[in-house]
């Protein structure tokens, strides 16, 4: 354990509640400039994170279509080797007829002629209906890349756009980020527990707010005098009754620093 989070553990046992309101009126403070330079981005990163998920989108659906262009060219090739055997029967059949001996041999050749005529129409129609899905496919597919190229190309200019911001916040935030950590280390975990579950239910990131012309800073609500009373004395830690927010007084404001 270093002597910084050795001394910073001490700390938290000797902590009055107005320095601990100090500490945690100090780390919204933090905590808030951090959440402006996130507000700086805006939706950006939710909007890099669509568009990406766009893109696999498409490219999955460009390669599964490509696979069932595929699988359909070799179906149109199974049925043109079909109808290349059924020809050769029609051939040997009617080679046969030649050499019958009877009416009947003749009939039975003639219906075998008859039947491979009909599995070529058949092979014809369903090669005539998966030349249609191919094109239909080749089209889904020409239709989709265009979509890629265009959703791409948004994607590269979002991007480059949320690394400039980033590039331009990041040490600011690293620093925030740093000066965070160091003041939650001061913290007991009970009450840091608390500020950061507040903090996450709150709208607007604000656990500890000050109390304004007599009414809660974060809801605005207005506080009676005693409990107003009790939140400058100092003596324990109040929160608003109605948004359940940290509440402290202009007092603790003037004394807080930013070591």
């Amino acid at each position: 354990m270093t002597t910084k989070t050795a001394k910073a553990k001490e700390n938290k046992k000797e902590l009055t509640i107005e320095e601990r309101l100090k500490l945690l009126y100090k780390l919204q403070q933090v905590d808030s400039e951090i959440d402006n330079i996130k507000i700086l981005r805006g939706e950006l990163p939710l909007e890099v994170q669509d568009l990406e998920d766009e893109v696999a989108g498409l490219e999955t659906r460009i390669s599964k279509a490509e696979d069932e262009v595929k699988n359909l060219e070799n179906d149109i090739t199974a049925k043109k080797n079909e109808i290349k055997e059924a020809e050769g029967l029609i051939k040997k059949y009617e080679a046969q007829q030649m050499n019958v001996r009877n009416n009947r041999e003749f009939d039975s050749l003639s219906k075998e002629i008859e039947y491979q005529n009909l599995e070529i129409e058949l092979c014809n129609k369903k090669i005539k209906e998966l030349a249609i899905s191919i094109e239909e496919k080749n089209e889904t597919v020409a239709k989709s890349r265009q979509l890629l190229e265009e959703r791409a190309s948004d994607l590269k200019n979002k991007k480059e756009e949320l690394d400039s911001i980033i590039g331009e916040t990041q040490k600011e935030e690293e620093k925030l980020n740093d000066h965070s950590k160091e003041i939650e280390l001061q913290i007991e975990p009970r009450l840091l527990t608390a500020y950061k579950r507040i903090r996450a239910n709150a709208r607007n990131g604000l656990a500890v707010v000050t109390v304004q012309r007599g009414a809660c800073g974060g809801c605005f609500n207005k506080i009676p005098p005693q409990r107003q009373l009790d939140i400058k004395t100092h003596k324990k830690i109040i929160v608003c009754e109605y948004c359940g927010r940290i509440l402290v007084d202009d007092e603790i404001l003037k004394d807080i620093s930013d070591n």
